[in-house]
């Protein structure tokens, strides 16, 4: 225990003054369980995210306009085969009087999600005009930063959208693990999904990356994720625990309790010390959103309206309807935490100075 004691200080104090971290350093914190340890980590997370953002919390809408998928992924209720899940196909209209709702609550960016709706990737490139023309009007609408998560999109759409001014781009890859990928996202290249986001960052996009927790996965394919986006230079770094659902191949997978999650929510504290961190509530909802923001994470997302028939991803419906996932409720824990909402212009900010950070270091590997 002293030994273990020692080496964990010494790990902690190597990522506090800023030198780079081995992967068997990061295995190590990753398989931390003594609540001493984990007490430590989660405290040098908060120490970390203090000093790049001060006591400030940014908070996203999330916005999932279409549930149709052409895809059959193992892990995720949306996926194609399942019919035991209502579907719906968001209007224009609807999206737009959500999108302001959520703008008018103070939100600080609005997460355009969907499933690769057939109804988009059936007609090719020339089936995303009418989605690109939606994202540009709640932009003018919002006037707030639009976050993209619709899948593996025609390279001339993420052109488009790039050229638009969308500053986000998310894509998950949920494993770097090539086999354990091919075993969660059946059918679709691993490859494929990393030059979409290869692209979409070539072009001045910002990116946010997403690993799954409770899939199958070893603490070797979770720091391999970690060292992949920080060698990516990803903007945001989220991590999900996986919860099983019924009418999918996973669905009697046994559920992960939640510390993984947190932990590695931690260790991408301290390996991204400046990134944006999601504390979501899609796995937990508002009763898990403390656990999150202690372990170092510096962004509530999936901020969902209600009485709007809108989707969660990992749970349907966890804490809509009942308002629970509104700021009025959400404020209150993030203040007992310390901490405070900023101010939008303090968000666009820091994607704008993202922004030129990545322009500039493009431009010195030129």
């Amino acid at each position: 225990m002293q030994q273990a004691d020692l080496n964990l200080t010494g790990i902690l104090d190597h990522l506090l003054k800023g030198h780079p971290v081995e992967k068997n350093e990061i295995k190590y914190l990753l398989g931390l369980s003594d609540p001493e340890d984990t007490s430590l980590l989660f405290e040098a997370a908060q120490n970390v995210r203090t000093r790049y953002f001060g006591n400030k919390i940014f908070l996203y809408g999330f916005l999932y306009f279409s549930t149709h998928c052409r895809n059959n992924c193992n892990f995720c209720q949306y996926r194609q085969s399942n019919t035991m899940l209502p579907r719906y196909r968001k209007t224009q209209n609807e999206i737009l009087t959500a999108a302001r709702e959520m703008t008018d609550a103070g939100v600080h960016l609005i997460d355009l999600t969907m499933g690769e709706d057939p109804e988009f990737y059936s007609l090719g490139e020339n089936g995303f005009n009418h989605l690109v023309s939606m994202i540009k009007i709640v932009q003018n609408e919002t006037k707030l930063p639009v976050m993209i998560s619709p899948g593996t999109l025609p390279d001339k759409v993420i052109v488009e959208l790039a050229a638009a001014q969308v500053s986000w781009y998310a894509c998950y890859q949920e494993t770097h693990n090539e086999t354990l990928y091919k075993a969660l996202r059946q059918g679709q290249g691993f490859k494929k999904r990393l030059a979409k986001k290869q692209l979409a960052k070539s072009l001045g996009m910002l990116i946010e990356e997403g690993i799954l927790t409770g899939v199958g996965e070893t603490l070797d394919d979770l720091a391999d994720s970690i060292i992949w986006m920080r060698d990516f230079s990803v903007d945001q770094a989220r991590v999900m625990t996986f919860v099983p659902q019924a009418g999918t191949p996973m669905a009697k997978t046994t559920p992960q309790n939640n510390l993984m999650e947190l932990i590695i929510i931690a260790v991408m504290r301290l390996v991204l010390p400046d990134r944006l961190i999601p504390a979501s509530l899609d796995v937990n909802g508002l009763s898990g959103l403390k656990a999150r923001l202690t372990a170092g994470a510096n962004v509530v997302t999936s901020i969902v309206p209600p009485e709007k028939g809108l989707a969660g991803v990992a749970n349907h419906s966890l804490d809509i309807e009942d308002s629970r996932r509104t700021l009025d409720h959400i404020l209150p824990i993030v203040k007992a935490c310390g901490l405070l909402p900023a101010r939008p212009e303090e968000y666009l900010s820091w994607t704008v100075a993202r922004q030129k950070t990545l322009i500039r270091s493009s431009a010195k590997k030129g």
